[in-house]
Parts: C-alpha cells; structure tokens; sequence
C-alpha cells in the first residue's frame, strides 16, 4: 500500500509550516497549508485531504476544536502536533479522535515517518485471521471495507479506533498490556501509554451499552486490556 498523499499541515508558525512541508514533499506526499483553525476547516471541507497534521496551539478556533468539529463528519487520519508540556491537551486531542502525536521539538523527519506509517495503517487491511468479518452478538466489523456495525448503526471509528477493536476482537479472551497494545496496534517500540488508555475509552463509549460497566473491553488490573465476547 502507498504511504503517500495529501497532507494538510494546519501551524501558526510559518518556519514550522515550511519545513514540515519540505519533509513531507520530499516523502512523495502533496502538501497544503494552513496558518489557522478557520482556514483548515475550510480546506477540509473544500477537499478532505488523506490526513492533517494539526498543531493544537493556534490563533482564533485552536486545534482542539478543529479536531472536534472534524470528527463530527470525517475519520481522515489527524496527526498533533504538541508542546512538551501540554500532557492535558495531548489527551483531550486523543480522546477527541487524533490518531498520532509529535511533541515540539520534533525531528521533521520523525514526523514525516510518523505521517506515513498512519497513512499506511490507514489504507491497510489490518493483520486478523482470514475472515473478511468479524462478528459478536450484534457487533460486526467488516474488515476489507473497515466498517463497524453495532445492531443497525454503522459506527464512526477512527483508524486506530478500528484497528484496536480488530485486534481486541481477533484475539478475545487474551490480555494485553498497554505496551503490547502500543506495539501490536499502533507499531510503535515507545510511547505514552495513555494513547491506549485514551482509546479504549473512546471504544467503550461507542459499543458498550454501559461505558462505565463494560461489559467487552475489559480491564484486567496489573495487566491491561482483554476482549470478553457476549
């Protein structure tokens, strides 16, 4: 699958925006800019590109909002850009759908590896056993599509929303740490474990019936996480 496309870069600081840029060009990919929240959406509306990259910091609407008046219509793949110390915001970013995060000061290039690795797990059917569906009770996802279904709705999930609930159900009744999630799911050798935790409660908000008593996702102290079927 290609790991090239159509990135917004959504940065108030202009140096930012031009180098990012040049990293991303020189990674294959077509870029489009934008210096503010109002000038982003407006671009996503115009042309939904294959994914933003999304400083949360900006003038007027800031990158919270973007990020969630975005998820109201679209899945496209959102990679944030943070401060180092702005742990609150990363999690609200991640709890409102963001996909990926890099904190300033960033390496362009990790970014850019970062944006293809999302764009590639994004357009990849994610590795399940050979069934095409997978089903519990009235829950079924259909993988070459990327669909989830509960009872007759079709669920809104993210990339990683989908990729998580793929594997947790490919793989039901095993627990995983939060760190083997991170490998297995996200690819990553290191991160914030809190991504994980942020995205579980996300999935239980949209399949479970009670998040508060979940009754599929369901935690196992001192371990992590573990897919109960109904």
């Amino acid at each position: 699958m290609s790991e090239q496309g159509h990135v917004l870069v959504v940065d108030d600081d202009e140096t930012v925006r031009d180098v990012v840029r040049r990293y991303l060009e020189l990674a294959g990919h077509k870029v489009t800019l934008a210096g503010d929240g109002e000038h982003a959406l407006a671009l996503v509306a115009e042309s939904e590109p294959d994914l933003l990259v999304l400083d949360l910091m900006l003038p007027g609407i800031d990158g919270l909002e973007v990020c969630r008046r975005i998820r109201q219509h679209s899945a496209v793949p959102i990679v944030m850009l943070t401060a180092l110390g702005e742990e609150e915001n990363r999690i609200a970013g991640l709890q409102l759908g963001a996909d990926d995060y890099v904190t300033k000061p960033f390496s362009p290039r990790e970014l850019a590896l970062r944006v293809g690795s999302v764009l590639r797990r994004a357009r990849t059917v994610p590795a399940s056993p050979s069934r095409q569906v997978v089903t519990d009770d009235d829950l079924t996802l259909e993988v070459g599509a990327r669909k989830a279904i509960l009872g007759s709705t079709e669920l809104s999930l993210t990339t990683r929303e989908f990729d998580l609930l793929l594997f947790l159900m490919s793989n039901a009744g095993t627990a995983f740490s939060r760190v083997e999630l991170l490998a297995k799911v996200w690819g990553w050798d290191f991160g914030d474990q809190s991504t994980v935790t942020v995205h579980v409660r996300r999935l239980r908000e949209k399949i479970e019936a009670d998040p508060a008593k979940p009754a599929r996702i369901a935690t196992v102290w001192g371990v992590g996480y573990r897919y109960d079927r109904a």
